[in-house]
């Protein structure tokens, strides 16, 4: 029987050895971007790949969804993913972007989908797959990034989705509900190779409707409501309580006007903004929330126009498990050295949102980021230049890391269970989301 050692020895030789490969499922990923729920042709590359390695999978989960199932052959244990975000953002100017949507892996998640695929590659090798008790789950998972607000909320009145991010509605159809812990690997442009640790903001998304009333912009806009007006009064009023939003909450407010008005020569009678509000803990989320939805209706009364603000369930602090934690660190100074892995605290928060941070509450995860790109993330200039460092290494790490936790027994992923006690319930979650979420109809003229 091979040691621990051994098996993680076969298992990163298998990766070496088709590295080339797993480097063009990135590639091609990237060539084909495609925003949250319309990943159709990542979801078939995922597909393809799965048959290929032998992995049984069910597909179009929260409509682009794709589960592998793996049985290890030294008997049942907890069952592990390992996780790729099939989504795309919308960058217009930004080098591979589509020229038809505008879709744009500004993210990076074409290497995830790259180090999850690469890191099964290692792990259904025979020898090392007869090895480990219990189950391997690859998650192909879509739209992660929360953008599009207005399609989700039409995908949403159809039925065909109830939250608009993916993992949030992948844990409210059930499909985690048979994994015990999960993890992935997120690019960034940090000049160390992998960094472990850290949070996450929470956040909640806004869609607003500012109704007034059109006329014509020249010969009678005293005739008119002005619904822009209305909306640049509430950005005014969003901007005067900046003040008031405390540095240890890591508050962000930000958002775009994704309708201005119909035309220069009409007063704009609709008007609609696409918001964002994030702070690091759950309770400075609501408390900041509540301060823009003031804003906003103080555009309304302004001019004495309508709002309706759609408030919709946004994402979760995340929480890096700790013993998963530290056996990643463990494969990664392996493979890296010291001096290849960076170690933030707990606390540390750099702003943005993850949907990951839902799946923490509920499981066991880690969310490590691996460098290998350049410029801003979410920016134009955002691109993988070494592949070797966002794929290759990710998926040893994370095979590695599968492989302590399900060799011997799965007696390190059974320690994870033991010792977790995640904050929520599946049902806890949902409900939690669910109680977030609200209209609020507010009539400026009447106030």
């Amino acid at each position: 029987m091979p040691t621990v050692d051994e098996l993680k020895q076969t298992a990163v030789a298998a990766i070496d050895q088709r590295k080339d490969e797993i480097v063009e499922i990135a590639k091609t990923v990237l060539a084909n971007p495609e925003t949250g729920f319309t990943e159709q042709k990542t979801a078939r590359l995922v597909q393809e790949k799965f048959k290929s390695l032998g992995i049984p999978f069910r597909s179009n989960l929260a409509i682009t969804g794709v589960k592998g199932v793996v049985e290890g052959g030294a008997g049942t244990g907890p069952s592990v993913s390992v996780i790729g975000e099939l989504d795309s953002l919308r960058v217009l100017e930004h080098p591979y972007h589509d020229e038809t949507t505008g879709a744009a892996h500004a993210c990076g998640h074409h290497a995830q989908i790259g180090n999850m695929l690469g890191a099964m590659i290692g792990i259904m090798v025979p020898d090392v797959l007869k090895a480990l008790s219990g189950r391997i789950i690859p998650f192909a998972v879509p739209a992660e990034e929360f953008i599009e607000v207005e399609r989700r909320m039409l995908l949403r009145d159809e039925g065909k989705i109830e939250f608009m991010g993916g993992k949030q509605e992948l844990i409210q159809m059930g499909e985690f509900g048979d994994i015990d812990m999960a993890m992935m690997c997120h690019t960034s442009s940090d000049r160390v190779p992998l960094t472990v640790g850290g949070t996450s903001n929470a956040h909640i998304v806004k869609y607003v409707e500012f109704i007034g009333r059109g006329s014509h912009a020249g010969g009678s806009p005293h005739l008119g409501i002005n619904a822009l007006n209305a909306a640049v009064f509430a950005l005014s009023a969003v901007n005067a309580n900046r003040e008031t939003f405390r540095d240890q909450d890591v508050v962000r407010v930000h958002g775009i006007i994704t309708h201005g008005g119909e035309a220069v020569s009409a007063v704009p009678a609709n008007v609609t903004l696409e918001w964002r509000v994030r702070s690091g803990n759950l309770q400075a989320l609501e408390m900041n929330s509540a301060k823009v939805d003031r804003s906003f209706k103080a555009g309304a009364m302004a001019v004495g126009a309508k709002v309706r603000i759609t408030n919709i369930p946004g994402y979760m602090p995340l929480r890096n498990d700790p013993i998963m934690q530290d056996v990643f660190k463990y494969n990664a100074i392996d493979l890296l050295g010291k001096a290849g892995l960076r170690v933030r605290n707990s606390g540390h928060n750099g702003g943005g949102s993850t949907d990951m941070g839902d799946l923490s509450q509920i499981i066991p995860v880690i969310h490590p980021y691996c460098g290998g790109a350049t410029g801003t993330g979410h920016g134009k200039d955002y691109l993988v230049q070494d592949y070797n460092v966002s794929v290759v290494n990710p998926a040893k790490a994370m095979a590695m890391t599968v492989i302590d936790l399900l060799a011997n027994g799965a007696e390190k992923a059974k320690e994870i269970v033991d010792k977790t006690e995640s904050p929520m319930t599946k049902d806890k979650y949902v409900n939690s989301q669910r109680n977030r979420a609200e209209v609020i109809e507010f009539d400026g003229a009447k106030a």
